[in-house]
């Protein structure tokens, strides 16, 4: 290492390497992306698929309306953090407060606004998740005693490339799109031939993210075992948690139906965020509800956490698409939930760790 430079690792390297504790980082964090494969594979061979959710005029399989509520829920659950988080929100009042507000309003008296906001979600949620996996690899590292700064970029990049990579060089890529263009529809003409531009360049566009995408972790390793010569700390958390993401992600979006890879994905993206909120904030949600230390207290504390979130998921999901009102509202959350997300969840800030 050149004299001056900047050393790989700071900190308490003797701190646990683990985030929350071995068996709760393995089954909410590490493992959860091939919980989800395995689920999403059960649930495909039970025929699960065929039984059918009634209500309110609203009907799908158990599997579509579980993964929506379930998703809607975990976008809930970022005011947690951003609203009961009290040293949070003193930090980004007027963001917290007026942000929803102004938007909610534009939404709901503007339909040209919603179908935009609505397709902006669809595309912001596949980066917004990768840089969940991103954050908790960052995190790992942090344990380890590493340098925040140290491969930043390397992990934005890799994690981008693991989501968005199978998207486009699979079959995933026309539903995203043919998503796209249903809300747009009534906007422009001109998304009426992406998709179809998409399909007829489908075969290239694989073969070169597979040429480009085998380059780039070359040069990701390499860059690696320079950190590492220089005095990086190799955290085998943050390298399984990549594994089995890139591997959930490859099998869900790149080889299994659509509905099937969105149910993998989202199911085991919004089971670590319920995991990283409880971590983060459990001991707040307790004081706010003036609850005494220990385990049943806990548990209550959780349930309602659980329950709250889940009872919008189920009515935002069954109620959605008849209620102009609840539509608007729903849309606000998930703008809500990615933007907060961005900066109220920082390991360089040393808003976790």
């Amino acid at each position: 290492m050149a004299e001056g430079a900047p050393s790989a690792a700071s900190g308490d390297a003797s701190r646990s390497p683990w985030i929350a504790g071995p068996a709760y980082d393995l089954v909410l964090f590490i493992g959860s992306p091939l919980l989800a494969l395995a689920l999403g594979a059960g649930i495909q061979a039970s025929g699960l698929g065929a039984w059918q959710v009634e209500a309110w005029g609203y009907r799908a399989p158990v599997p579509v309306f579980f993964i929506g509520a379930f998703v809607a829920a975990h976008l809930l659950l970022v005011f947690a953090r951003s609203h009961l988080n009290q040293e949070v929100f003193r930090q980004h009042r007027l963001r917290f407060v007026l942000a929803p507000l102004l938007l909610f309003a534009c939404v709901y008296a503007s339909k040209a606004l919603m179908i935009a906001v609505a397709v902006l979600s669809i595309w912001w949620d596949v980066y917004h998740s990768s840089l969940q996996t991103f954050g908790l690899g960052r995190i790992y590292d942090q344990r380890r005693g590493n340098e925040a700064e140290l491969g930043r970029r390397w992990d934005m990049a890799l994690n981008l490339l693991l989501y968005m990579g199978p998207i486009f060089a699979g079959a995933a890529l026309l539903p995203h799109l043919q998503a796209s263009v249903a809300y747009t529809r009534t906007l422009t003409a001109l998304f009426d031939h992406v998709p179809a531009y998409a399909d007829s360049h489908q075969r290239p566009l694989t073969y070169l993210l597979a040429l480009g995408g085998g380059a780039f972790l070359l040069a990701y390793v390499g860059a690696y075992v320079r950190y590492a010569r220089a005095g990086y700390r190799v955290s085998w958390q943050k390298v399984v948690l990549l594994v089995s993401t890139g591997l959930c992600s490859l099998f869900a979006w790149g080889f299994n139906a659509f509905g099937e890879a969105f149910f993998v994905m989202n199911f085991f993206h919004a089971l670590q965020y319920f995991g990283i909120v409880w971590w983060a904030e459990g001991q707040n949600l307790r004081r706010l509800l003036r609850l005494p230390e220990g385990r049943v207290a806990s548990a209550f504390a959780l349930s309602s956490l659980i329950w709250v979130t889940g009872l919008y998921g189920v009515v935002t999901k069954t109620l959605g698409e008849s209620s102009h009102l609840i539509t608007s509202v729903a849309l606000v959350v998930s703008i809500m939930h990615f933007w907060y997300d961005g900066f109220v969840w920082s390991v360089r800030k040393q808003m976790v760790g």
